[in-house]
Formats: C-alpha cells, sequence, structure tokens
C-alpha cells in the first residue's frame, strides 16, 4: 500500500467516544477523509466538535498552521449510520469492550462495506479471533489497539488472529506507518504485548503493599520507581490517572484469560480499593489523596548522619565515583555495602558471615535521584544513616527497605525481564517489537529486554530464583531461554568452545558451535569427547529448563559420521520420559548435525542421556567473580 493510496482511503471510525474521537482525529490528521459514527444520538457531532477545538488550540499555541488545520477538520465528520460507511477503505470500531456487541457490530458492517475493506477492533484485551468467527469473511478483520490519548501516543499495536490474512496485516502495518505511528504485530493472546508485558509493573508494587510485616507505603514504593528505576510515573500514582477499576479489569482479563496463571493474579490491594470506590483521580482518593488541597504524601527518608564506616562494594562504582564515596579499606567495625543479588540481607550476612547493607537496583547511577536500602540484622545501628550521608552528594536519597526478597526495584526489573522473554517465547511478537512496544505505549524509560542485558542474564535469574524461594507458586518462574542464557554465560567449558543457545523450553534444548582445529584429534577429525560435551549442553539446557538444578547422569553415543574442520554442529535434546515425585529425573534423546541450511544435515551422533536433579541452583555470592553473558 503506497503513501499515495494510504491517503486515497476513507477511513470509518465507529464510536465516540475519548479512544474513537482520538482514532478519527488521527486519520483525519493523516489525510483522510474520516467518518464518525456513534449509536447515541448527537454524539459523533459533539465529537467531532471536541476535535475541532482541541485542533484550534494546537494552532493558538503555534503547534498546527491554520490551512492545515482547516483542512484537517473539513475532512473529518458525522456519519447517520453504518450505510454512511459504505465506501470506507478501512473501518475501525472503538465500542464498548463486550465481545457480542463488538462480533455483531462488525457482522453489520461487514454486510455494508466491499469485500475487501479492512476491518478493524481497538479491543484492548479481548480475543480478536473469537470477534472475527461471526464473519463471513474473518481474514480482513484484525485488532488495531491504540492507546490514549490517540493523537499523541505513537504506538499502535496491530493483532493478527490465527484467520487474519498476511495480506490484511501488511495493508495494516503500512497505513499505520503511514499515520506516523509505530506499528507493531503481535500475536492475538490475552493483553497482547503491552497490557500482558506491563503486568509486573504494577503487580509487584501492589504485593509489597500488601505485605503487612513490610510497611512499605505507595509514596515510597513510587519514589523508588521514579528515582531509581527511572520510570516517568510510579505505578500507584499511574493506576490513580488509569482508574483502579480500569486497571484492575485488565489485571483480571489477562489472568483470566491465562487460565489463572499465577504470573497474573489480582491484587487484593487494589481489588479493596475497587470494592471501597476509591478508583484514583476521579473519584478524589486511590492509592494517594488526590482532593482539593491535599499535601502531598512524601516518601520514607533516612536523615544523613555519621554512623559505621562504610565500603561500596564491586557494582557500585558508578554510583560512589558520583558521590565522592571512596572505599578506605577494611577499618576495624566497617560495613560493606553490596548491590542486591535477589536474597535477602539476613542471607547474604550468613553467606558472608558478616553484617552488610544490601542497595536496591538502581537503572541509571548517573541520573538516580533515590535508592533503597537495607542493613542486615547484625549490622550495627545508624548504618542506613552513614549510606544516606555517603550518598548525599551526589543528590541521592535513601528510602528504608523491609528485608524483603528482591526489595523493591530489582524485583520489578526482573519479573518485566521475565514478562518480556516469556512474551518472545510464546511467539507474540518479537524481541525488537516487546521493548519498542513498552517504551512507547507504557512509556517505560527503556524496553524491559534492554534493561534485561544491562542487569545480566545470572542476575535476573538469580533475583527471579530468589522469589521463588520464598514464594514457589509458579509466579515467578523463569522463562526457558533466559534460564538456558544464564546458564551457558556462567559455563566456561561451553564458552571456550564457542557454543551458543539456538532454542529452549520445557525438556528441550538446542545449541550450536563452529569446529575449529582446537576441536581436532590426532587424526584431522572432530574429538569425540567434544561432540559429548556439545550434546551434553544440549541436555543441560533442556532439562534445567524446567528450573531446579539437574546433572547428567550418563550419556551413551552412537557415532554416526565424523566432523571436520569448518562445520558447523547442532546437537537438539528432548525429553523422553521424566519420573520421581517432584524431581526432574529423566531420559532425553539428543541429535548432533551438521547445519547445513536445510534443518536436515548428516547425523553426527545419536545420543540417550539420563539425568538426575540435584536440588535448586544457588544464589552467586556478592564476592564471586562476575561473568560475562553470551
Amino acid at each position: 500500500m503506497t503513501s499515495e493510496t494510504t491517503t486515497r482511503t476513507v477511513v470509518g471510525v465507529v464510536g465516540a467516544g475519548t479512544m474513537g474521537a482520538g482514532i478519527a482525529h488521527v486519520a483525519a490528521a493523516a489525510g483522510h477523509d474520516t467518518l464518525l459514527l456513534d449509536a447515541r444520538d448527537g454524539a459523533a457531532a459533539a465529537a467531532v466538535e471536541q476535535v475541532g477545538r482541541r485542533v484550534r488550540r494546537s494552532v493558538e499555541k503555534g503547534r498546527l498552521d491554520e490551512a492545515d488545520a482547516e483542512a484537517l477538520l473539513a475532512r473529518l465528520r458525522p456519519a447517520a449510520d453504518l450505510t454512511d460507511l459504505a465506501g470506507c477503505g478501512l473501518v475501525v470500531e472503538a465500542v464498548v469492550e463486550d465481545p457480542a456487541v463488538k462480533q455483531e457490530l462488525l457482522r453489520e458492517l461487514a454486510g455494508v462495506v466491499a469485500a475487501d475493506t479492512l476491518l478493524a477492533t481497538n479491543t484492548s484485551s479481548l480475543s480478536v479471533g473469537a470477534i472475527a468467527t461471526a464473519l463471513p469473511r474473518p481474514g480482513r478483520v484484525l485488532g488495531l489497539h491504540f492507546f490514549n490519548p490517540a493523537p499523541l501516543m505513537r504506538l499502535v499495536e496491530v493483532v493478527r488472529a490465527p484467520s487474519t490474512d498476511q495480506a490484511a496485516v501488511d495493508a495494516a502495518v503500512a497505513l499505520v506507518a503511514a499515520w506516523g505511528k509505530t506499528p507493531v504485530v503481535c500475536a492475538d493472546t490475552p493483553g497482547f504485548v503491552v497490557n500482558r508485558v506491563a503486568r509486573p509493573y504494577y503487580g509487584e508494587a501492589f504485593r509489597l503493599l500488601a505485605d503487612p510485616v513490610g510497611g512499605l507505603d505507595p509514596a515510597t514504593v513510587d519514589a523508588l520507581l521514579t528515582g531509581a528505576g527511572g520510570f516517568p510515573m510510579g505505578p500507584c500514582a499511574l493506576t490513580d490517572l488509569i482508574g483502579q477499576d480500569v486497571n484492575a479489569a485488565v489485571n483480571r482479563a489477562v489472568w483470566e484469560g491465562f487460565d489463572r496463571d499465577p504470573r497474573f493474579t489480582p491484587s487484593v490491594v487494589q481489588d479493596a480499593l475497587v470494592a471501597a470506590g476509591t478508583l484514583g483521580r476521579k473519584s478524589g482518593r486511590g492509592f494517594l489523596d488526590h482532593t482539593e488541597g491535599a499535601d502531598a504524601p512524601q516518601p520514607a527518608t533516612v536523615e544523613p548522619c555519621t554512623g559505621p564506616a562504610l565500603r561500596p562494594g564491586r557494582g557500585l562504582d558508578p554510583l560512589a565515583r558520583r558521590a565522592g564515596w571512596h572505599d578506605q579499606g577494611e577499618e576495624p567495625g566497617s560495613v560493606e555495602v553490596v548491590p542486591t543479588d535477589g536474597r535477602t540481607a539476613a542471607a547474604v550476612e550468613a553467606a558472608l558471615g558478616r553484617p552488610v547493607v544490601v542497595l536496591d537496583a538502581v537503572r541509571d547511577p548517573a541520573t538516580a535521584t533515590r535508592v533503597g536500602a537495607v542493613a542486615s540484622p547484625a549490622c550495627p545501628p545508624g548504618a542506613l544513616a552513614a549510606l544516606a550521608a555517603a550518598l548525599a552528594p551526589a543528590g541521592v536519597a535513601v528510602s528504608p527497605l523491609p528485608d524483603v526478597p528482591g526489595l523493591v526495584v530489582a524485583r520489578t526489573a526482573a519479573a518485566l525481564v521475565a514478562a518480556a522473554e516469556d512474551a518472545v517465547e510464546s511467539g507474540v511478537t518479537d524481541r525488537a517489537g516487546v521493548d519498542r512496544a513498552m517504551e512507547l505505549g507504557a512509556g517505560h524509560p527503556a524496553g524491559p529486554l534492554a534493561w534485561g542485558r544491562d542487569l545480566g542474564d545470572r542476575w535476573v535469574v538469580g533475583v527471579l530464583d530468589a522469589l521463588h524461594a520464598a514464594e514457589p507458586t509458579g509466579r515467578y518462574r523463569v522463562p526457558a531461554t533466559l534460564r538456558a542464557r544464564a546458564m551457558l554465560a556462567a559455563d566456561r567449558v561451553s564458552r571456550g568452545l564457542g557454543i551458543g543457545l539456538v532454542a529452549a523450553g520445557p525438556g528441550h534444548g538446542t545449541v550450536r558451535a563452529t569446529v575449529t582445529e582446537t576441536w581436532l584429534n590426532g587424526f584431522g577429525i572432530v574429538h569425540g569427547g567434544l561432540v559429548a560435551v556439545l550434546a551434553d549442553t544440549a541436555l543441560a539446557v533442556a532439562c534445567n529448563s524446567h528450573g531446579p538444578l539437574t546433572v547428567g547422569a550418563g550419556l551413551d553415543v552412537v557415532w554416526v559420521s565424523p566432523g571436520r574442520t569448518g562445520d558447523v554442529l547442532v546437537a537438539e535434546a528432548r525429553e523422553r520420559v521424566r519420573y520421581g515425585a517432584g524431581a526432574r529425573n529423566g531420559v532425553y534423546d539428543i541429535t548432533v548435525r551438521r547445519d547445513d541450511g536445510s534443518g536436515t544435515g548428516d547425523v553426527v551422533a545419536e545420543v540417550r542421556g539420563r539425568t538426575r536433579s540435584v536440588g535448586p541452583v544457588p544464589a552467586p555470592s556478592p564476592d564471586s567473580p562476575p561473568q560475562e553473558d553470551t
């Protein structure tokens, strides 16, 4: 679809509420004749007038030329009934989030418009495929999920149902891009991209607020996620703006859509707000008080004061340099400040045999204005006050935290990375699409996968495993691909041989490596032991994708053909049988092939692998040497 073609397309929008009017505004601004229809008498005309007022304010502020504004408004007009939309090349419905209503509307539209007209739903949480089932040609139905306010927000999720034709997706992508928006194509799954991946940003905050032992308050949680996490708005203030009832409804829809997966369990704290009618800004109160004249709540902050000598541990160098905080060596009674790895301060103290202060995660040490911290049980009094004094020269405040796994920012970051990895692993969209969607649709300062690369796969997995150990419900399960990458990053042998990850999932794993001179034996062919290492690595990826630490208990290898220099060898392991209550003991079939690009290259070896579960993965110590991720 060319730019000229897209601007000639007449666009219809059904539903003249805030979202429908915004979509109509976008289409008209992009050069389309646009018709806006609503079942309520006068609603479409009122929405057109509202768009006119917004456009004229833009002219007054110098953001829009007066001639362009008049041309835009000349292209936008109300429609009287569905038959007025007969000449449209695209119709977007933005009516109430009721599948029966949407389905009936699109069915009626299909009888009015041309056979090649695209029909789109702006649903944020309903199944596009289910809505399309009532239509005679479901292939032309897709989702175009705009974000509010539509004229300003750049992201549009282009939702492809199983029944949607590729030609319809391509046309929609071209059209959305011509409108100056950023399309992200995604599968028709609950929450699509943004409403799925963003759940932990709210859910982890609400979980902390629900903990009666923690004593955290909404202002402190928000201040940490903005001041240390770099988010533009904290989850409590953001859901107050959205409306607690609206956000809770999306939470519940995603939870139900995933068969009540514990990762999306609704919050009892939020449900209590909704039940009490404290819905946020629109009701005057939510997590925060929005009534006129109310004082803004202040986050918990430690007053700077002298205290025990503190030493910045490894990983805190950028923050320490910014504050001019120097390591004075191990003075008697000094306490080391270590970055969180997900474990509680008490657990780190027990592992190291000395008191510590654990610092919560910080997205950007150069710009952070606040950090959270907790002192281990044996810390001398005043340790947090001394930390506040050490960081004060950099303008960084310290909030005291309860000693919970993952603290605030770290657990949120790890859970967001896991949600993003799971979305990619599930085929919702690609890695670039997830990050674009979260930046443009949710306003995150960076995509979760980009943040995960900065944090490191091993760190993210360590935090998730620490959270899972405290709450083994499956809420914090690690996506198989993420665990496999973290495992390979820590495996010096695999890294030394250049073994890389191809794919991972529960009970299966695929790795690959290029044969170099170092792989060869005295006869110029691949050393059998190194082929076994490649097979064992695939086995480790497959069996440890379940979660617990599992080891190979034996390999039976049948050699089929030799490998030589330059061969690309691919080893694929698949679970044959698993046995033992709660264990991951099992038997795996592993095939090592030459990769000739066809996926059916010559077999080098057939391997039968046996595994034995030996317990949970231990979290790395702060004293352990850092490893680069692959």
